[in-house]
């Protein structure tokens, strides 16, 4: 039998709630939903206004994965959704404004993505992203290496970068921009990740050609284009453990001396925002948004 259950007025059936999503730990779907609906303060800001796209892994991540960007059949009418532009023509993606609408998300089992833009502006960023991707033998120790000089590069241009795990085996920083077209953020964190590999060269690589990445981090830029997304902060991703990707401080980056340092797993986040709350917070403040030089 299927519980039928009630979130903020909305009746929501949750199914399998038994089942193990992720053998390596026992997590269960029902753990799944509980982490969600226990982390949506600090996770709903996030996705708010967000068209997002759905990585869906309904058997646990060793099943089968497929991206969900159109507004899934079935989708209760009380769930927002928008019609979103695109070059083959407009599409209806979900947007989570609430509670209920993450519950009901959540039991589809699925990873968060969002564009880097709101619905009202499409195309037109109010964030900046890089993606730091180690190629083995780097791990996340020279992401953090690379973080750091992204940082202090971005703070010259007046602009705040907050870093969170990407969930798998690398590093986000996201920061807050004045809202400029994705064009135009794309072309200016394209340029910072230039003169990343050239401080860097040992280091950095700014292409994403699979021969050159061996030993270095690859800082992709290009998830500031407007059609692309990147991982939710908080999101669980679709991995062997439930991990999440989880914001970090800058004194964690700095001293981060091994990979495992920076793995969160769903349950420990809860401590983690007992004691820092939402680090990426200021991400939220429109006032403190950098201006592109």
């Amino acid at each position: 039998m299927t519980p039928i259950t009630e979130v903020e007025g909305r009746r929501l059936a949750l199914s399998n709630l038994e089942k193990v999503l992720y053998p390596a730990t026992g997590f269960t779907k029902g753990e799944l939903l509980h982490y969600y609906a226990t982390t949506a303060d600090v996770l709903l800001p996030h996705l708010r206004d967000r068209p997002l796209s759905f990585l869906r892994y309904p058997d646990g991540p060793d099943g089968q994965l497929f991206f969900a960007k159109n507004v899934p059949p079935g989708t209760p009418d009380w769930v927002v959704t928008a019609e979103v532009p695109r070059a083959e023509g407009p599409a209806r993606m979900v947007l989570v404004q609430d509670l209920a609408s993450l519950v009901w998300a959540a039991n589809l089992v699925t990873e968060f993505h969002t564009p880097q833009w709101v619905i009202e502006a499409p195309g037109e960023a109010d964030r900046l992203v890089f993606d730091l991707d180690p190629g083995a033998p780097a791990t996340v120790v020279e992401c953090c290496e690379v973080a750091l000089w992204l940082r202090e590069r971005l703070a010259a241009d007046g602009i705040a970068a907050y870093a969170k795990t990407s969930g798998s085996k690398g590093l986000h920083l996201l920061a807050a921009v004045r809202p400029a077209s994705s064009e135009r953020v794309t072309e200016y964190a394209k340029g910072l990740a230039v003169e990343a590999e050239k401080a860097m060269p040992g280091l950095v690589v700014h292409r994403m050609t699979r021969s050159l990445r061996p030993g270095k981090v690859f800082v992709d830029w290009s998830q500031n284009a407007a059609r692309k997304t990147t991982a939710a902060p908080y999101t669980v991703r679709a991995r062997a453990e439930p991990t999440v990707s989880a914001p970090v401080t800058w004194e964690e980056v700095a001293g981060c001396r091994s990979a495992g340092q920076l793995v969160f797993l769903a349950p420990d986040m809860a401590p983690r925002l007992r004691e820092y709350g939402d680090l990426l917070e200021p991400l939220l403040d429109a006032g403190g948004a950098g201006a592109l030089p």
